[in-house]
């Protein structure tokens, strides 16, 4: 059975950083992706950044480029996001999920969520001025 699990969220002042975790499991090899959405209150689900498990190629919103980094680490099946000099428009509750198209053909997307079939529970982060 296929498994997403967020952690590493909290409380952070601006400027302060956190690393986002992202563990994996039950998934066949790495032809996947991963992408990292965040939904804030009130607001519609917005994508932070992907990343293709099986080559490493990487997305990223405009409003995170230079601010935040996704990586992978195969041997453990996790991704990570890792956010400096975090804002408090950042404040938002983070998901990831799983895309399972074929990632030798397909490059992963944050612009939509549909092609997203698998989801973690979610971690709030919450940014302080």
């Amino acid at each position: 059975e296929e498994r997403l699990v967020e952690s590493g969220g909290g409380l952070v002042q601006a400027g302060g950083s956190l690393r986002l975790s992202c563990a994996a499991s039950g998934f066949r090899g790495d032809d996947y992706a991963v992408g990292w959405f965040r939904q804030a209150p009130g607001k519609e689900r917005e994508g932070v950044s992907c990343i293709s498990v099986s080559d490493g190629a990487t997305r990223y919103a405009d409003s995170v480029k230079g601010r935040f980094t996704i990586s992978s680490d195969k041997s453990k099946n996790t991704v990570y996001l890792q956010m400096h000099n975090l804002k408090p428009e950042d404040t938002a509750d983070y998901y990831c999920a799983a895309d399972l198209r074929d990632a030798l053909i397909y490059l992963c997307t944050v612009r939509s969520d549909k092609y997203y079939d698998f989801w973690g529970q979610g971690t709030r982060v919450t940014v302080s001025s």
